[in-house]
Formats: structure tokens, sequence, C-alpha cells
């Protein structure tokens, strides 16, 4: 072929095909992405979940990125170095990179975004680990962030989504203020071209972008809630990637010629969690009672059919800080009686919300979570939600009228160190200023967290976090249920797709397969 095309069939973006008198423009290449919910925002500031930061991470990059190894690696910053007391960073940042609408992206880009970040008036349900006091611009090329208190994995924390960098010249444009972006405007390779909320995000290519340009002209996300019509989308040819398939499918897709599957190992605890402090449920041995309730194996290998591994501790293995923690065993005997030393009478009610399609077999692990706690006497009220409804009703402060008591979530931190799951344990991350929903109280444990923050050993960070672990697991905060797999489904006409460890899909330099 001529004229950089790359082969016939496969990619033409501007030829012509000529039939009869009439001339048809070919479809640029486009990549399909089938996802399971339909995002709450697409501000990168007010990130709660992966599937949200990944699609965002085709838009939107930030100072240092995660590898496929969990390593943190250079990404806008190409270099940095921090003050012997930990509390400030200085970034010589990439030179030669523009926003998607033609704004520098220089040090005054990155003071307006972290001082973002750090405003009160923005709601940053993940600001826990950017405490950031200041940003200074040192030169055109060099900022100079000093923390409010020492953080040793602030760098990592900034390979997360929500210290994305959005451009300062698109705020009050097409829909944007400073407290809310919703047309996104980012350096990335793709720029942000339109959204049809409950059906589909769409996003072309960047001409500009500095770094290796993609394949894909397009890339268009799907939004589909039901597990089986996403693989069914796949099986037809109709989306060339997908996520969290019915788990029971993954044998045959994994004997299908036609797909290729990837386990991709995660990070991700799921749990139902407990508000403890609803009147049912302040009692510790009502939450230890549910723990016992509920067989985690059975519902493994009979609904997740062997996509997880059952937790010992409430973080993942794979977390820096991880050690086991003891295990709630299947005993309903003894749920029954720390229920009735607690004085719960049977058929108490109590209310279990879920979402549906975030999870692998969300809805499905649900119902059987709420059949085991009718088996102790307990009648589960079950109510089923949309994502972005379901957010909002788990992240309403209790003085704003919070009345849940149980909610199937999943936590998957951003990067491999516990300093971020353990902020679910942590009472002042509880809402309005972050995402603790089970408002979970225990001024020892705080105390910990903060100390494991700080401290430069590595082996002392490892024996605090090792110390909140099983303090956490004695309180039971959660029904601590079990750590998922993360399957990627795509077709096997396409090549350059993987995953990292932080549960997000790696397709952006996807292409067709020779």
């Amino acid at each position: 072929m001529h004229n950089g095309y790359r082969s016939w069939g496969v990619r033409v973006v501007c030829t012509l095909m000529v039939v009869g008198l009439w001339i048809l423009p070919v479809r640029a290449a486009e990549f399909r992405i089938a996802v399971g919910i339909d995002p709450d925002t697409l501000d990168p500031a007010q990130m709660t979940t992966t599937t949200v930061a990944n699609i965002v991470d085709y838009v939107v990059e930030t100072l240092t990125k995660l590898a496929p190894d969990g390593s943190v690696q250079p990404y806008l910053a190409e270099r940095w170095s921090a003050s012997a007391d930990g509390l400030q960073y200085t970034f010589t940042l990439r030179k030669g990179v523009t926003f998607h609408d033609g704004t520098p992206f220089d040090a005054q880009a990155v003071k307006w975004n972290f001082d973002r970040l750090k405003d009160p008036t923005v709601r940053v349900p993940i600001r826990a680990p950017y405490p950031i006091e200041q940003t200074e611009i040192v030169d055109a090329s060099t900022v100079r962030v000093t923390l409010k208190r020492p953080f040793v994995p602030f760098i990592s924390a900034l390979s997360w989504t929500t210290a994305g960098l959005v451009s300062p010249g698109s705020v009050n444009k097409k829909g944007n203020s400073y407290k809310n972006y919703t047309h996104i405007v980012g350096t990335g390779p793709y720029r942000f071209e339109s959204r049809k909320k409950g059906e589909r995000i769409s996003m072309t290519r960047f001409e500009g972008y500095w770094g290796p340009k993609p394949y894909y002209d397009r890339v268009v996300f799907r939004i589909v809630p039901e597990a089986a019509t996403r693989e069914s989308l796949l099986l037809a040819g109709q989306a060339d990637l997908t996520i969290l398939p019915p788990v029971a499918d993954i044998p045959a897709l994994q004997s299908n010629s036609a797909v290729k599957v990837l386990l991709a190992p995660s990070d991700r605890t799921i749990f139902i969690a407990i508000n403890t402090q609803d009147p049912l449920l302040k009692d510790r041995r009502v939450r230890q009672a549910l723990n016992y309730a509920v067989d985690k194996e059975a519902i493994i290998k009979n609904v997740l059919f062997g996509a997880a591994d059952p937790m010992d501790a409430p973080m993942a293995p794979s977390l820096f800080g991880y050690c086991k923690a003891g295990r709630y065993e299947f005993d309903q005997a003894k749920a029954k009686q720390l229920l009735a030393d607690a004085g719960v009478a049977p058929g108490t009610k109590i209310s279990l919300i879920h979402p549906t399609g975030r999870y692998v077999q969300d809805k499905e692990a649900t119902q059987a979570i709420a059949g085991y706690l009718r088996e102790v006497g307990l009648e589960p009220q079950i109510q089923t939600m949309d994502w972005p409804s379901y957010v909002r009703t788990i992240i309403t402060p209790l003085d704003k009228g919070n009345k849940t008591q149980l909610h199937y979530l999943g936590w998957a931190p951003a990067f491999l160190d516990a300093s971020q799951q353990v902020l679910q344990f942590l009472s002042t991350y509880a809402p309005p200023n972050g995402l603790e929903t089970t408002f979970y109280r225990n001024p020892q444990v705080d105390e910990w967290i903060r100390a494991a923050e700080s401290e430069s050993s590595p082996e002392k960070r490892k024996e605090l976090y090792c110390k909140i672990s099983r303090q956490v697991w004695e309180d039971a905060p959660w029904i601590f249920l079990w750590v998922q797999r993360f399957p990627i489904i795509y077709s096997a006409k396409v090549t350059g797709v993987g995953s990292l460890p932080n549960e997000k899909f790696d397709a952006v330099y996807a292409r067709p397969a020779q």
C-alpha cells in the first residue's frame, strides 16, 4: 500500500469507495468497549471507582503512572526529588505538551489543578492521599509541592486518576465549572467527544498527542449493565472488549477461538459495608454474627465459579502492609447466639442495597448473602440500584439522612500500598469528607493509620498495618467476603490488550491482530 495506509480492509481513514456514481467515505477505525456502569462523574477529582477512572484515563493524564509490574514511573513529570523531612516534592515537568484545547501544560496548570484538588469547596471523595498544603511555581517547567504532613506513598498516589490534570482553560466552557467538570479536557491520547448518559461515551484520537499515537481513530464506551448482554455483544462482533462477563461462561470463553480471556490479578476487596452507627448494628456482636452467618466459600464456588479468593484480612495480599488477620468460619449456630446475646429478635428487618453490573456477579452474590442472613433469623430487604443512584445513597452523610444499613461494595486501591485501603477505616474519611461509608470510629485505628502514613521505616509501617488489620477484623465494620479477580474478554482479532494491578484494563494501544 501507499500514502501511509496500513493494510487493505483493516484501516482506511481518508480513502473513498467509488460505487457506480456514488462516492462513499469509509468509516474510520473504531474500538468499542462494553462496560457495566454509567459513570456518576467524568471529573477526575471526583472519581470514586476504577471502571470510571479507566474511561477518564483515555483523556486525562497524571504526573506519575502505575506500570503493569506495579512500579510507579514518570509520566507528565519527567523526574522529582523529595526533601529529607518528606514534606516537599519538586517536580520537573515534561515540555512540549498541550491540553486538547491548546492550553499549555506547564507549572501554572499543575498548580491550578492541585489547588483545586485541595479546595474544600470542590467535592473530592478520595482527597485523603493528597495532603497538599501549597503548590509553588519555581519556573515554567518546575513545581514544588509542600505537604501538610509527611505522606510516604505520595508519589504513588499521584498516579491515580483523582490527580489527573485537566485544562484550566476549559473551566466555564461546554458545561464545565470549577466545582464540576462534565466535558473533560486533558493531555491524553484521546479527546472527549460526546456522551449520551446511560448509553455511550465517545472519544477521538488527539493528533497533537505528545507520546506515541494510538492506532484507533475513535474509542466508544457502551454502557451495558447486564453481564450476559456485554458478552453477547462481544461474541456478535459488536464490541471489541468487555470486562466482568458472566463468570459461569469463562471456561467456554477460554475454549472459544474467537475471543481471548485475561484473568487479571486484582487488588479489589469485596465486602458488605455495615453502617456501624445504625442502632441495630452499633453492637459489634451483631456485626460479627453477620460474618459468621455467610458461607463465603460456597458463594465463591457456586455463584462466582471460583473467580475470587476468601478474605483473611481487610485488604488484598498484593498490597504492601498486608498480613493475615483471621477467618470468620461459616457457623450459623454461633451467628444466632451472638444475635440473641445482642438482643436481636428473630424476624428483624435489615436493608441491603447493591449495584448491578459493577462487580463480578454482584446481584447474584447479594441474593445469596441475603439467603444466608434469612437462615439466621433476619429479614433482608434487598434493593437494586443503578450506579449513580447507588453512589449518591451510600455517600450521603449521617446528618443529611443516610439510613443505609448494609451495602455491597468493592474497594481497589489505586496503588499497591495499604495506605489507601485503610482509609476505609479512618473516621475522618466518612462522608462528606470521603468514602468510609461504614462510619466506623476507633480512635486507636485512626492513630495507627496516621502514624503509618508518615513512618519512613518499611518494617515499622508493616507492623502498624498489621495492627490495623487485626483490630478492624475484630471490630467487623464489614462482612468480609473475598478478593475479586478481574476477567477481561476481548476479540481475538485484536492485540495489545493488557492489565494493570489496580484493576484497570490497558488497551489504549490495542490494534488489529496481524
